[in-house]
């Protein structure tokens, strides 16, 4: 399934709705977090792991649809793994890392099962739009025309800009509508301030984190007033939206 996020870029879901699943697999700590958070912000859900046994344990209670695996891990290489990882998802599309750029290295990976090659450094946004080409030619994401968000009895439709909770219709404005639905699409996820500023506002306003705090109070006005709370803080962490008790 695929939806249009608030900068008009594909979205990536299962055929049931629930987030992209993918694995991360790369000793380098700072590097796998960047990874994760640029795949979260996607809005797919993400696992880590820094070694190829730890890979192979996350996997199975995991079930990623898509595997970021470096070729360099501190106990096994990237091919030991793949080679492992294939006897649990014999389908899991594999995106290869590796500083090793020759056409042998290259042609190692693809022959024992890798799906594509991404060579260090790279970009976030070349890893991004490759996995996400393996994930759509998987078939883990099929395409959908819909575009109703629903969390709870709050509904959201992408196209009309209509929004409503229950039988009451609400009317948001244009940063409104955009935070609101950021927010749904992340359904029981904690955002931070950063990733509504980066999503939302792409701070071009200049940053100020204050504005985030500002608009939840509007939105927590027109959807929350007088009904179960749905929009939540949680202190230090961020903010999230889920179903009122």
């Amino acid at each position: 399934m695929t939806t249009t996020s608030p900068q008009g870029r594909t979205e990536l879901l299962r055929p049931d709705r629930s987030p992209v699943r993918v694995l991360v697999v790369d000793d380098e700590a700072p590097l796998a977090e960047l990874l994760s958070m640029a795949l979260r912000y996607e809005g797919w859900e993400v696992r880590n792991a820094g070694d190829g046994a730890g890979a192979v344990r996350t996997a199975r209670d995991f079930r990623p649809d898509a595997v970021i695996l470096d070729v360099m891990l501190p106990d096994m290489d990237g091919l030991a793994v793949l080679s492992r990882l294939r006897r649990e998802l014999s389908d899991v599309p594999v995106l290869f890392l590796t500083a090793r750029d020759s056409v042998e290295d290259r042609i190692a990976g693809l022959t024992a099962g890798g799906d594509d090659y991404v060579t260090k450094p790279f970009s976030l946004e070349e890893v991004v739009a490759r996995l996400r080409g393996l994930i759509r030619r998987s078939g883990t994401a099929s395409v959908h025309s819909e575009s109703t968000l629903v969390v709870g009895d709050l509904v959201l439709d992408e196209d009309s800009h209509e929004v409503s909770r229950g039988d009451d219709s609400i009317h948001l404005t244009a940063t409104e509508f955009e935070l609101l639905r950021f927010l749904m699409r992340n359904p029981r996820r904690v955002l931070s301030k950063a990733q509504i500023l980066d999503r939302v506002w792409n701070y071009d306003f200049g940053g100020q984190a204050n504005v985030v705090e500002l608009y939840i109070s509007y939105l927590r006005k027109k959807i929350d007033a007088g009904r179960t709370p749905m929009i939540h803080t949680r202190r230090g962490a961020g903010y999230l939206i889920k179903p009122g008790a």
